[in-house]
């Protein structure tokens, strides 16, 4: 009997030990979920420009995830393999109390095509160049995903039509498995479709990884004019996507702000878009609206929260100009990033990184400098208040 006892003990306490694990182990893939009621900033921390790591330049982050079961950060880098092959980084943030204190980049991976090599740049075959955009880290299945907007040349001179993806790679770069894309996001010669370099910008995982949502930057062609100065009806369009079966399962529209300021001169360039979105549950999504207008340094960073459970389901409208037939995603500002009195550059990427000593959770955005000496590479540091 005293057998029996100990064997039943043994086994109870083996169960029990078990369950525990694999509770731990969901408890550290699952996603974090916030009621965000606002966002205090801690500081920020700037990357030197033209750093180098590995014989690369680092430049260029466009997107910037966080593995919280191994503390380590994915940066994707927008180069186009111009200056080094299409690849992405990952690093270390020391954030002491609530400040980040140093950081280190500890890897660096080459984004390869389905045939093992690593992406041409435009000079050797800009019909298979890809342009880096968003990447997530998906701890359930330890995969990564990534998005390219493609390319659209489509001048009287020249023709060069890419189309955008998304990818699902490992962590060594390797590629595994792509998202079928709806027709809708095909790129065309006319004006149909996607506009140049305002295609898939965002990424984010939700409903416990089964889920994957994108965004294009700006308008389709289809969905009316780009975001301006005044009020307009500009729709971006938000795509769900089911995991498993990499498929597209509804679209949901999201009116852009105007611009924030007018440029200089007046006829020069100008843009508000949507970079980087990131799930906070409960069908609602954190998104960045970037404004940049010639003349001015730095951009105008506004935060929304946006809601698509009343959203119509848009998949199957094939224009929103001049439509009544749908409702958009409602949205609620919630930092204008010109408020915090510092200069905010080109911030394209935004995640969930490690809770405070208070147990709150913390966002870091990052910002991509484009190559470019006079921009900045900065992290910027936000504690959650729920």
């Amino acid at each position: 009997m005293r057998s029996f006892h100990s064997r039943a003990f043994l086994f109870s306490l083996t169960a029990f030990f078990l369950i525990h694990i694999v509770a731990l182990k969901k408890t550290a893939s699952a996603q974090p979920v916030s009621t965000i009621s606002r966002i205090q900033f801690l500081g920020q921390y700037e990357i030197p420009y033209a750093k180098q790591f590995k014989n690369t330049t680092i430049g260029g982050l466009s997107g910037i995830d966080y593995d919280a079961t191994n503390k380590r950060y994915y940066f994707i880098c927008d180069d186009r393999s111009a200056i080094n092959p299409a690849r992405y980084y990952t690093a270390g943030i020391t954030i002491t109390g609530k400040v980040i204190t140093s950081m280190r980049f500890t890897g660096v991976q080459q984004l390869l095509q389905p045939n093992g090599k690593s992406y041409p740049g435009n000079k050797q075959d800009r019909f298979h160049t890809t342009d880096p955009e968003a990447m997530r880290y998906d701890p359930t299945q330890k995969k990564l995903t990534w998005s390219s907007e493609g390319e659209r040349i489509a001048n009287r001179k020249d023709t060069v039509l890419v189309n955008p993806s998304i990818i699902t790679i490992s962590t060594k770069g390797n590629y595994l498995k792509s998202f079928t894309l709806p027709p809708n996001l095909y790129i065309r010669s006319i004006e149909k479709g996607p506009r140049q370099n305002g295609v898939l910008e965002g990424l984010t995982f939700a409903d416990n990884y089964t889920t994957l949502f994108a965004n294009v930057e700006e308008p389709l062609y289809e969905d009316g004019p780009k975001a301006d100065t005044l009020a307009n009806d500009a729709y971006i369009r938000i795509l769900k996507f089911n995991v498993s079966q990499r498929q597209n399962t509804q679209q949901f529209a999201y009116k852009l702000e105007p611009v924030a300021y007018p440029p200089f001169p007046a006829d020069a360039f100008k843009i508000n878009g949507v970079p980087d979105i990131l799930s906070i549950g409960n069908n609602k999504l954190l998104v960045i609206e970037r404004s940049f207008s010639s003349g001015r340094m730095g951009c105008t960073i506004k935060l929304f929260i946006a809601d698509l459970k009343d959203a119509s389901d848009i998949k199957d409208i094939p224009s929103l100009t001049g439509s009544t037939h749908f409702k958009p995603a409602t949205k609620k500002l919630l930092l204008n990033m010109d408020t915090l009195g510092i200069f905010v550059d080109n911030i394209e990427g935004v995640t969930f990184g490690p809770l405070l000593p208070n147990r709150h959770k913390t966002l870091l955005f990052v910002s991509d400098n484009n190559f470019n000496p006079i921009e900045k590479t900065q992290l910027l540091l936000f504690e959650v208040i729920e």
